[in-house]
């Protein structure tokens, strides 16, 4: 198989060289005297009328008496390749390499920089994840000497340096920047596999900078012996001591890495650096999108033949253009205007599922009519669990508005890069609200899911003592909302004494966090001139005596204000512009605000299964493996977009386009 690919790649590199734009055409067959130079670029077209025509774009050009016309059209000529290189030279050379070396001197022409190129297509490479062997590719090469000739491609062991080489620039960089931008770090861990079954852990830093800029930025892409807590601690802290962070606000972490007590055993390790706040009493965060996908998961499982039985059906009309031809003819005899399928099921991506359901639910009848209409249906459902029931798609119709809705808020949390806390509590408690109002449903179906929903979400938000008071204070940073809001979607959520509790825990936790910051402030303020307080008389014991206190404290003047109106608000943009007002409260959002909402990029946010690295990714060494994660997040970020229905739509037109072209050229053909 080795040699067979080695005969095939050498048979495409001479096929694509022979193809090259500058190939010399065949001599005329008249041979000729001192022949001229222009000669390479044009072929005879008639001894008769004395033309030649141009190798490039085809023009004809007399040569009756001499090249000089041929020579001018060819310094003109648009579809010249070597146009630019020959605008200045005097005269070109017959051999296509020493065309090459001639280069134009012009001021206009940028000058070749061999390093700045090849640092160019390092970023390409890391960029688009393209394997390093590829640099070397018969395609690749040719690909190059046409476009730049005097670049020398670098092999791939010169890529492999690269990479690595400018993973320590990006970082000493990166370094620099928190040193002067992240007062106060929030942390995701998330743990990987490779395809060998080796263990990684994956830590990125969430942060605010002084211009009230959201910041994600991959630590560490590190492989660990395993995913115990020992391990995970002795790693976070080696990656805290060599970026130099000592201030972690909280950790954010999938809830199949680590339990309880091993957040505890990695709270001990950031105690010891006196960096906590609140004494470390809500450093644990959990995933959002992990509880999302646990509660799908759940619901599936309810009416997992159901969910079996129209992907069945679904798959079988789109695995051929004659079956999916068939099923939009019974689509038209039920009068249904068809409007696609906007994508499959994907085994875990539980967001396809959820859109397929709500296009195949509008085609119910155009599948009962397929059914009575195609017996190859019936016949290639039946060899798994069988044709669609009626109990089946009404399964599909009462698990729909809970899909529909968990898949709304993931769009929600994923939309953004910039994705701040405060929406983290606003989903949380939109969702209870909302599952509890369907418990009360007349549809007995919806009633009985959304009470098995209930459980699962009490789980991890029903008990208002366990209920994370960080996540709580940053729905508060949201002017929209401050503790009014709060306060009533408690009392929405929670009996009267759960919510009486929240409410009065939600503003001693205000009052001591103010506390802790406003102490803080005074101290950076009287002991250090960087933050630009210049005191040599000593006149801020004046400042801060009884004398110039005020009645009404920063907090309670924030929180007594009005709200904001609803709608969409840039959060980090009004506190940027109010920062002046509410120094103290400013810097408590800005640390606040950048708790992460997720473990996971968008991409990952709607997947149901666990984050395992590729083929090429996982036969890279540990240390290039990691240079290349984290350079490619720095450099353009890992945040891929969710694939729309919109997105699913184009494509299929324009599949539908070529079909049509594609019958049309029959039909000329006949």
């Amino acid at each position: 198989m080795g040699d067979c690919d080695d005969i095939l790649a050498s048979e495409t590199a001479e096929h694509m060289l022979s193809a090259h734009p500058l190939a010399v055409s065949p001599p005329p067959s008249k041979p000729r005297r001192n022949r001229s130079d222009a000669w390479n670029h044009f072929t005879i077209d008639s001894d008769i009328t004395k033309k030649a025509k141009c190798n490039y774009c085809g023009s004809l050009i007399k040569y009756d008496k001499g090249t000089s016309a041929m020579r001018a059209h060819f310094t003109r000529c648009r579809d010249n390749p070597m146009k630019n290189v020959n605008k200045r030279q005097k005269s070109v050379s017959a051999s296509t390499e020493n065309v090459e070396e001639q280069i134009c001197t012009s001021p206009s022409t940028p000058m070749f920089d061999q390093e700045a190129i090849q640092n160019v297509v390092v970023k390409m490479f890391i960029a688009l994840d393209i394997p390093f062997e590829r640099v070397e590719h018969a395609a690749f090469q040719n690909f190059m000497s046409v476009v730049l000739p005097r670049f020398k491609v670098p092999s791939s062991t010169e890529l492999a340096h690269d990479v690595l080489r400018l993973w320590g620039t990006e970082k000493t960089r990166l370094k620099k920047f928190l040193s002067q931008h992240c007062q106060r770090v929030c942390l995701t861990i998330d743990t990987w596999t490779s395809s060998e079954k080796f263990c990684y852990m994956c830590l990125t830093a969430h942060f605010i900078d002084k211009d009230w800029k959201m910041h994600k930025k991959v630590l560490n892409f590190s492989q660990v012996t395993s995913h115990r807590r020992e391990v995970m601690a002795k790693t976070l802290e080696q990656c805290l001591n060599e970026w130099g962070l000592n201030c972690v606000l909280s950790l954010t972490i999938n809830n199949d890495s680590l339990n309880d007590v091993d957040i505890l055993h990695l709270k001990d390790k950031l105690a010891s650096r006196n960096s906590l706040v609140l004494n470390g009493d809500f450093i644990h965060m959990r995933c959002f999108a992990y509880f999302l996908n646990l509660i799908v998961k759940e619901s599936l499982k309810e009416i997992d033949d159901s969910v079996v039985r129209i992907c069945a059906a679904v798959w079988y009309i789109r695995s051929s253009h004659s079956r999916f031809s068939r099923f939009k003819a019974c689509a038209e005899q039920q009068s249904i205007e068809y409007k696609g399928f906007a994508c499959l099921d994907f085994e875990t991506r539980w967001d396809s599922i959820y859109l397929m359901f709500e296009d195949a639910l509008k085609h119910h009848k155009t599948f009962e009519k397929l059914e009575m209409k195609d017996h190859k249906y019936v016949d290639g459902l039946k060899k798994g669990k069988g044709v669609p029931t009626i109990e089946d798609w009404e399964n599909v119709r009462s698990i729909l508005p809970f899909l529909k809705l968990f898949y709304d808020a993931t769009l929600r949390i994923s939309s953004s890069s910039c994705v701040t806390s405060n929406v983290y509590m606003f989903e949380v408690l939109g969702i209870g609200m909302a599952i509890k109002n369907m418990c009360n449903s007349g549809d007995v179906r919806i009633s009985l899911m959304a009470k098995n929903l209930r459980k699962i979400h009490d789980n991890f938000w029903g008990n208002a003592n366990s209920l994370n008071m960080l996540l709580l204070v940053g729905l508060v940073l949201d002017p929209r909302h401050k503790v009014k809001f709060v306060n009533w979607c408690a009392n929405k959520n929670y009996n009267g004494e759960e919510a009486e509790y929240l409410i009065d825990k939600l503003k001693s936790c205000l009052n001591s966090l103010f506390e802790e910051y406003n102490g803080g402030l005074e101290v950076s303020h009287a002991n250090s001139k960087k933050g630009g307080y210049n005191d040599p008389y000593g006149f801020h014991k004046f400042y801060q005596s009884s004398e110039c206190k005020k009645s009404e404290t920063e907090l309670s003047k924030y929180l007594d204000e009005a709200l904001e109106s609803g709608g969409d608000l840039d959060v980090l943009n009004w506190w940027k512009l109010n920062s002046s007002r509410f120094p103290i409260i400013a810097n408590i959002a800005r640390d606040v605000l950048a708790i992460p909402v997720s473990t996971v990029t968008p991409e990952f946010a709607l997947s149901i299964s666990g984050r395992v690295l590729d083929s090429y990714r996982s036969s890279l060494p540990p240390i290039t493996m990691e240079a290349l994660i984290c350079t490619q997040d720095w450099l353009i970020g890992t945040a891929s977009p969710l694939l729309t229905n919109v997105e699913f739509e184009n494509l299929e037109k324009i599949e539908q386009e070529l079909i049509s072209s594609h019958d049309v050229a029959d039909l000329d053909d006949e």
